[in-house]
């Protein structure tokens, strides 16, 4: 069975989010999506919170979990059975940040990175801008999907 684990922050879920989960449940027998805490950041949703989002934004595709974790990623994905981790990416600078992090996962833990480029209509979208509008009062309804609210 190919289990994949889709991890991030998800403060808030965006369509960018949406895109790679979509196109990575149909790559994975089950795509875990794992809503992770760094205790250097600071949330604008707590993790109940951006679970349930993502619960209600993926409760149609039934090989789509969502969980809470800590601690790091690949200690994660062994404890489940994973044996990929999947990463969506926008931009150059995404590559070169998610690569190096990549061949670390695999040389500890023998576990690889699927990457997956964002659609171009989606890849402007980041979580920290999603915030920024939020927070200043702007319609951010066309970079979430449906049930994020502040």
């Amino acid at each position: 069975m190919k289990i994949a684990v889709f991890p991030g922050s998800f403060d808030p879920v965006t369509l960018g989010h949406v895109d790679i989960i979509t196109r990575g449940a149909s790559l994975f027998d089950e795509l875990i999506i794992a809503v992770g805490t760094n205790a250097l950041k600071t949330y604008t949703f707590t993790a109940a919170q951006r679970v349930a989002f993502l619960e209600e934004a993926f409760s149609e595709l039934k090989n789509v979990k969502v969980t809470h974790y800590t601690g790091l990623t690949v200690d994660y994905c062994k404890t489940i059975g994973a044996h990929y981790i999947l990463r969506g990416l926008r931009n150059p600078a995404d590559f070169q940040f998610e690569e190096s992090i990549a061949q670390a996962n695999k040389k500890m833990t023998g576990i690889d990175t699927a990457f997956l480029l964002t659609a171009p209509e989606y890849s402007f979208i980041s979580s920290s801008i999603v915030r920024d509008v939020m927070k200043n009062g702007g319609d951010y309804s066309a970079f979430v999907p449906k049930g994020v609210s502040l």
